[in-house]
């Protein structure tokens, strides 16, 4: 192979060096720094770029892509009692901004220094806050911790180049002695609402079931004085049948000349039927003698006068 080959090689591979050198293919979610002799030149963004070869450089490849880091540490309460964290922080570029690119760049050394920085701040932000809270309010205040953290981050990372999308408190516990003590009262107080409900419903059942007694002595009242009522309407019918019955056997008899005094004497000897066939075996004492019984009989027969002018008045 002469000379002249040899250099027409030579030249070929320089022109091959310098034109695969000369373009930069950058991917989706990155962006790429170019600087010329360390300082910074330009940004590439996603697709094929050329570049000055030799002259430019590539400093670093930073994804816009989100990130996520997660985080374990301990912090201390108020009244000193410790609480374990573990958590998720999703973070990303603030935006594909040549300023903000420069941030992210140069700011950090490198992406270790960042992350390290990163995870003191969140932590260290959690800690100030728990610090002035107290032991029983820390598991109700999760939201307000995760908005107390990004409030103060977001300043600082902007100043990064970064923005904190966001911030889990996946888990949060105290020591062994704490959590046992949560969980006593925990159950004291089920126990408690447990009592106070079956209070309730004993109170309730008891209270309904005076209610559903008195409704019912009520109604039972009622129907006592309904039947009471019914009964005394009853007799008075009896009764008045019966006045008006033998007020016309004693006018009948009387218009027939006959004494109205028999009247009375079957109703004396009916009623001692009556007595002796419905006694039951009980002992009624009667005075069976003539004497008795014209006694009677006067009495029966003034009853049945008194009636008799009762019937003359209504009829004037």
């Amino acid at each position: 192979m002469g000379t002249g080959e040899i250099t027409f090689f030579v030249i070929v591979l320089i022109f091959l060096i310098i034109i695969s050198t000369s373009f930069v293919s950058v991917k989706q979610g990155t962006i790429v720094v170019i600087t010329v002799f360390g300082k910074y030149r330009r940004i590439l963004t996603p697709g094929l770029n050329f570049k000055v070869p030799f002259i430019e450089n590539v400093y670093s490849k930073i994804s816009i892509q989100n990130r996520s880091v997660e985080l374990e540490f301990q912090a201390v309460t108020f009244d000193q009692a410790n609480v374990y964290f573990k958590a998720m922080l999703l973070y990303s570029v603030l935006d594909q901004q040549e300023e903000t690119i420069k941030n992210v760049a140069f700011k950090f050394v490198d992406e270790r220094n960042l992350m390290q920085a990163l995870i003191r701040t969140v932590e260290g932000s959690i800690r100030a806050f728990v610090a002035t809270k107290r032991q029983s309010e820390v598991l109700i205040l999760r939201r307000d911790i995760v908005e107390h953290v990004k409030e103060q981050l977001d300043v600082i990372l902007e100043g990064w180049g970064y923005h904190l999308q966001d911030l889990q408190l996946n888990d949060i516990t105290f020591d062994e002695v704490i959590m046992k003590s949560m969980s006593q009262v925990v159950a004291s107080n089920n126990l408690k609402a447990a009592a106070e409900n079956e209070g309730q419903a004993l109170l309730i059942t008891k209270t309904k079931a005076a209610e559903a007694e008195g409704n019912a002595i009520k109604i039972s009242a009622q129907a006592e004085r309904e039947a009471a009522q019914l009964r005394g309407q009853g007799i008075a019918l009896f009764r008045e049948e019966v006045a008006r019955g033998m007020s016309v056997a004693a006018k009948e008899m009387a218009e027939a000349n006959m004494d109205t005094s028999v009247i009375l004497f079957t109703m004396w000897t009916e009623s001692i039927k009556h007595f002796a066939e419905n006694s039951q075996g009980n002992v009624i004492f009667l005075d069976g003698s003539t004497d008795q019984m014209q006694h009677t009989l006067k009495e029966m027969m003034g009853l049945n006068l008194l009636q008799s002018d009762a019937v003359k008045g209504v009829k004037k």
